[in-house]
């Protein structure tokens, strides 16, 4: 891929893309730089955002967490100086973290130790 980076890319939603369909849940939001995909974090257990790299290529993600603006390269294994992307920045702030509300288990840090 020639830009890792589309700063015109709108995130594709106020949550994980893959965790909203099945019913899942997640820890942290993650958004692909290169097309504003959002999946979950490595502490997440599915890990939608690696995978997703993995799938596409896309190796730069943001977080899309409230008041985080960092970029990760996964390539690299380092921060990115990434530039400011199209809004919005970051999932609803009434989003409940680990989200979404009404979906995560009671156990839900039982769950993550145990993986």
């Amino acid at each position: 891929m020639t830009n890792p980076v589309d700063p015109t890319a709108r995130p594709s939603g106020p949550g994980c893309a893959e965790c909203t369909a099945d019913g899942g849940w997640w820890v942290h939001l993650r958004r692909c730089a290169a097309c504003g995909h959002i999946g979950c974090c490595d502490d997440s257990l599915a890990r939608h955002a690696s995978a997703h790299w993995r799938e596409s290529g896309h190796p730069i993600i943001r977080s899309f967490e409230p008041g985080e603006d960092w970029f990760w390269n996964f390539e690299t294994n380092q921060y990115y100086d990434g530039p400011e992307l199209a809004q919005p920045q970051h999932h609803p702030k009434d989003q409940p973290v680990p989200g979404p509300k009404g979906r995560v288990p009671k156990d839900w840090a039982e769950q993550l130790r145990n993986r």
